[in-house]
């Protein structure tokens, strides 16, 4: 079974609907079911997503998410951790945060190229995102 990360921009726009990319996350993660990809998020997402629904939609949806997380758990490891400080201090022209990274980290690591993310940083490390028609050939 095919894999694919998944961003916490991505998670967002699929529980917000007053986001931009709401409509369209809606469709990608329909795809992703339908073609039966296994979602991953890393340990480092879920609680930056966690955080983002907690100061921006509030406590009982960011509960609720918590609460019905079915998706694979990729737990950053020290190596990855290592490699996403050096993607820090290699890329001085971006501004990638340390989940970022660590997540690009754990791609690499996993041997992942594609991302569902509506974040423009993942594109800027050179990932492919939103063509999930991209993971039947990853």
């Amino acid at each position: 079974m095919a894999k694919i990360i998944v961003d916490t921009s991505a998670i967002y726009a699929l529980i917000d609907r007053s986001d931009n990319w709401h409509l369209k996350a809606k469709q990608h993660f329909s795809e992703i079911k339908t073609q039966e990809f296994d979602v991953v998020v890393t340990n480092f997402i879920i609680a930056e997503t966690h955080a983002l629904l907690l100061s921006r939609i509030g406590l009982e949806l960011a509960r609720e998410w918590i609460r019905n997380l079915l998706w694979s758990i990729e737990y950053v490891n020290k190596a990855d951790e290592k490699r996403a400080r050096e993607i820090i201090i290699t890329y001085h022209d971006k501004t990638f945060s340390y989940t970022d990274a660590t997540t690009f980290a754990v791609m690499e690591r996993l041997g992942l190229s594609v991302a569902l993310a509506f974040d423009s940083r993942f594109t800027q490390f050179g990932w492919q995102c939103f063509d999930i028609s991209a993971l039947s050939q990853a």
